[in-house]
Parts: structure tokens; C-alpha cells; sequence
């Protein structure tokens, strides 16, 4: 049998399932129970927040012929099969890195006339929809202003400042933000147990915080994690990420506190010929020394999740 990634096993397949995102979940839900969908959305955030895996689910709920609730899929219909594993002919993934001239979307402008053949709408997801060229956008421009009611078009971007305000204000928008500590550290305990993955508790934090909000990122550490050692240890992660273990930080802070120059350069050149990057080295740094400042002013805060030593500086 095929292996799955992970993140593509625990891929949430209705709105209910999405971690953390509370508003938008909430907006779309009733947007779907009251009938009040508008024809272009715009799905704005950083990567691995959930922006395609809401405009797949928000495919199949419209799409759904056995429509047992209006804010939730089937999964089991024909149509919700299909555009789960990406088979449907009437749901399209554009990638814009790739597909990302006029003569592309003069082709999708030809094709959104023509009515959908198995389900209720035709649905044109654009990925990354930033990368589109200006003429392109302009190309796409009346089109995504009044196009056929059966069609529905989904832009997500990383990067909103590239979309042209004119793109913008032809749809409904929606601002993804980063999943918390808690969000990730709940999810990442919950596929460890069910995929029989053990890790401790500390290394849980750890890819936490190193996937920095993205619940794709952590996943995949810890796919990555688990073939690189069983059961997860933080010392197999710091392995794997290059990063640098705590005492490293205190030791090179105390002697720049204590102006030791000849110390500090040591335990530089040490890590160096351990292969540590001087970038990774400085950014850890400026991380370590970010949350002493929190641990100073909030001792509970949250942030402070992998930081368990840090008042030991």
C-alpha cells in the first residue's frame, strides 16, 4: 500500500476538522447554512495555515450531492470522492508559479462558460496566486468581476501585497494567521498517538516552535523526526535541525555578559567546527535572548513553551 506523508493523512476534510483558524470556519459555515456565497474569495496567509485545505473543503460542500448539513460535506458521495483525491472535472488546482501567463488564463476564461459536467459549480482554485504576470491579472480581471453563476474562484496567496488592488476588490477576502503553540502542540499529540509515534515531550515543543505557526511544517518534522530516530528525543532533533542546544546559548551569552571575548570566541569556533552556520547561530541567539524578555515580563506566557530553562541564563 502507498505511503501517505503525514500531512496529507491527517488532511482536514471538513471545516469542523481545521485547527485553529475560529473566524474564518465560523464565516464560512454561515455563509453556507444562509446560501450567501459571492463568486471570487481571496485566501490571504502564510504557508501551511490551511488555505488550500479550506478551499478543497469549501469545493466539496458545495459540490456535495447527498448534502446531509449545508456547512458539511458527505465524503462519501461522488463528487466528494472525487475532489478529495483530485479527480474531479469540475474543481481546478492552478498552480500560478508554473501556469502563471496570459495565455493561461485565456484559456480558463474560454472554459468557465461551459457548465460544469457532474456537480452543482465549477470551482478554479488559483495556488499562490501572486505569481500570476500583470497581464495575466489583467486577463483574469473581468472574468473574476462577473463571471457565470456555476463558477466560483478561490486565489490564495502568501503574499497579498502582489495581488492588484483591483483583483482584491472583486472578492471576498479572508486573513489566515499562524496556528499557536497550543494549536500545534495539541495537534502534533494527537498524530503521534494515533500514528504510534513516540515522542517526548520536550521534542514535541521543540518542533513546535521550529514550525514557526505552519501545522504543514510540523507535520513534516515530525515524519522527518521519526525516521531519524524512535522515540523522538530532543538531542535527535537538534541532530536533525542543526540547531544549537541551550547550554551553547548560556555559555556564549554569560561571556559576552562578562565582556570574556577569548571564551566566547571558543565555544564560537567549537560550534563552527560542528558545523553550525554563524546565520543559525546569531538567529538562535536573538530567539534565546527574545525569550528571556518574555520569561522577564510573563513568566506563564505560553511563548514559553520551549523555553523551559531559560530563566537558568
Amino acid at each position: 500500500m502507498e505511503y501517505i506523508a503525514l500531512y496529507r493523512k491527517y488532511r482536514p476534510q471538513n471545516l469542523s476538522e481545521v485547527v485553529g483558524q475560529t473566524a474564518i470556519k465560523q464565516a464560512l459555515t454561515n455563509a453556507f447554512e444562509q446560501n450567501r456565497l459571492v463568486h471570487a474569495y481571496l485566501f490571504s496567509g502564510p504557508r501551511g495555515t490551511g488555505k488550500t485545505s479550506i478551499a478543497k473543503i469549501f469545493a466539496k460542500t458545495i459540490n456535495c450531492s447527498a448534502k446531509p448539513d449545508p456547512a458539511h460535506a458527505c465524503n462519501q458521495c461522488s463528487n466528494c470522492r472525487e475532489i478529495t483525491s483530485g479527480t474531479c472535472m469540475d474543481v481546478f488546482e492552478i498552480d500560478a508559479a508554473s501556469n502563471r501567463g496570459i495565455d493561461q488564463i485565456r484559456d480558463l476564461r474560454e472554459n468557465v462558460k461551459y457548465a460544469p459536467g457532474t456537480c452543482a459549480y465549477k470551482v478554479y482554485i488559483i495556488d499562490e496566486a501572486h505569481m500570476l504576470t500583470t497581464e495575466a491579472f489583467n486577463a483574469l480581471l473581468k472574468t473574476l468581476e462577473e463571471p457565470p453563476a456555476h463558477v466560483v474562484f478561490i486565489l490564495a496567496t502568501t503574499e497579498t501585497n502582489k495581488i492588484p488592488i483591483t483583483i482584491q476588490s472583486r472578492c471576498q477576502r479572508f486573513d489566515f494567521r499562524k496556528l499557536s503553540l497550543t494549536e500545534l502542540l495539541e495537534r502534533i499529540d494527537f498524530v503521534a498517538a494515533d500514528s504510534d509515534i513516540e515522542i517526548e515531550p520536550e521534542a514535541a515543543d521543540m518542533i513546535a516552535v521550529e514550525a514557526d505557526g505552519a501545522l504543514r511544517d510540523a507535520l513534516s518534522l515530525l515524519e522527518q523526526a521519526n525516521i531519524v530516530e524512535s522515540p523522538i528525543t530532543t538531542d535527535s532533533l537538534r541532530l536533525m535541525l542543526g540547531t544549537l542546544h541551550k547550554e551553547d546559548l548560556r555559555r556564549i551569552l554569560k561571556a559576552l555578559s562578562q565582556k570574556d571575548l577569548p571564551t566566547a570566541l571558543v565555544i564560537l569556533s567549537n560550534l563552527f567546527a560542528q558545523g553550525k552556520e554563524a546565520r543559525l547561530i546569531v538567529q538562535e541567539m536573538i530567539g534565546y535572548l527574545r525569550m528571556l524578555i518574555i520569561y522577564k515580563a510573563y513568566p506563564e506566557s505560553p511563548a514559553l513553551a520551549a523555553a523551559d530553562e531559560v530563566q537558568h541564563l
